[in-house]
């Protein structure tokens, strides 16, 4: 409901003045040219827009932010060369480096019908099949998973079995 005061009546009241309301019709707050309908329909889509940009900036923030980045914090140091060249050169079927997405972790694996099964966090996760890396080799010997934990999701981005050829 909107309300305009529509004249102030100062005749029948001692204590004050007194404000007579009135409702207004759409004819009276809806802007009344042409022109003035148009800039108003360009401000509440201006208006729109911005909150759209604002909504995407923040929805962007908060998934940023659920991203968890690799880290050497020297827990790496006495890896051999050829190793640590490996882990920075293995790349993602999608063509990612896997350790710009998480720090690879070694990992015993199942294999249940035809699909890899891996244990992050004491649960049995599967692996996706657009995660496995089978050209990379493997010169540890043992299955190696990268991945990322997200709102208390587990997401495997990328996974070499101890056989990779």
């Amino acid at each position: 409901m909107i309300v305009a005061i529509n004249r102030v009546d100062k005749s029948c009241s001692a204590v004050g003045d007194i404000a007579v309301r009135k409702h207004l019709s759409p004819r009276e707050w809806w802007p009344s040219t042409r022109h003035e309908r148009i800039l108003h329909i360009i401000g509440v889509r201006r208006f729109m827009m911005l909150l759209r940009a604002l909504l995407l900036v923040f929805g962007a923030l908060i998934f940023v932010s659920g991203t968890v980045r690799a880290v050497d914090r020297g827990q790496f140091e006495n890896v051999p060369d050829d190793i640590r060249a490996w882990f920075k050169g293995v790349r993602s079927p999608a063509g990612v480096p896997c350790c710009d997405i998480s720090d690879g972790h070694r990992t015993e694996y199942d294999v249940r019908a035809g699909a890899y099964w891996v244990p992050i966090n004491g649960l049995w996760w599967r692996v996706p099949e657009k995660a496995i890396i089978r050209n990379a080799g493997n010169p540890l010997g043992e299955a190696v998973v990268w991945y990322v934990s997200l709102r208390g999701s587990i997401e495997i981005r990328c996974f070499v079995p101890a056989d990779a050829a």
